[in-house]
């Protein structure tokens, strides 16, 4: 079996756990042959070992996992990947008698299912789906952060204006409700206004609704 190192996790990689080691060296291989960096994993221990703490929340791409496994169970290892915040999207692979258990799988978040035996090209567009999934959570997440950044950029001041902004009051009720001259709260929206990088109220709003 392949040795597995698993990559920086900015990389976006399919994480492969199965106890059959020529499982994980067939689809290592399928994966190298169209460049799909991944890693391999005996159990699900071994995975959990491998990214312990907060790295788990950090990685990007893909599970590929077995629902039956000696130890930890596919299904036991996709409940403790949700309690630690796993961001990786999760396709299962089933034999014929574990449907029923991969169809529960998928209600507690699992994005596909795949049964023994399947075709190579169904396991990759399933991969493909998955990854996709992921970068485009990802840039979401990213994005939240950035907006959470520009609030904290804000004085408290500055965001006490940027509410009632939002909230539709004009500068002159702004200004009487903080007991402060009118022109302090032009000044005070203008820097929130460039601090949050926005020009004017509506892309303000919409860039709040973003990060809801």
């Amino acid at each position: 079996m392949k040795e597995s190192n698993p990559p920086p996790s900015f990389e976006q990689v399919v994480h492969i756990i199965d106890d059959d080691e020529a499982v994980l060296d067939s689809l290592s291989m399928l994966l190298d042959s169209v460049d799909i960096k991944n890693a391999t994993y005996p159990n699900a221990q071994s995975f959990l070992t491998a990214h312990e703490g907060d790295r788990i929340q950090q990685l990007s791409g893909c599970i590929v996992l077995d629902i039956r496994m000696p130890g930890m169970s596919g299904m036991e290892c996709q409940q403790r990947l949700d309690a630690l915040k796993c961001p990786l999207p999760i396709i299962f692979i089933t034999g014929h008698g574990d449907v029923p258990m991969a169809v529960e799988a998928m209600k507690k978040g699992a994005i596909e299912f795949i049964q023994k035996p399947f075709r190579e090209q169904e396991l990759l567009d399933c991969i493909h789906h998955a990854l996709t999934l992921n970068k485009t959570a990802q840039k979401r997440a990213f994005q939240s952060l950035d907006i959470v950044q520009r609030c904290k950029s804000l004085t408290v001041r500055e965001k006490e204006v940027m509410e009632r902004v939002v909230a539709g009051q004009l500068n002159k009720n702004i200004a009487s409700e903080l007991n402060l001259s009118q022109r302090t709260i032009e000044i005070h929206r203008a820097n929130m206004m460039e601090k949050m990088r926005v020009k004017s109220l509506a892309e303000l709003m919409t860039l709040l609704l973003t990060n809801e």
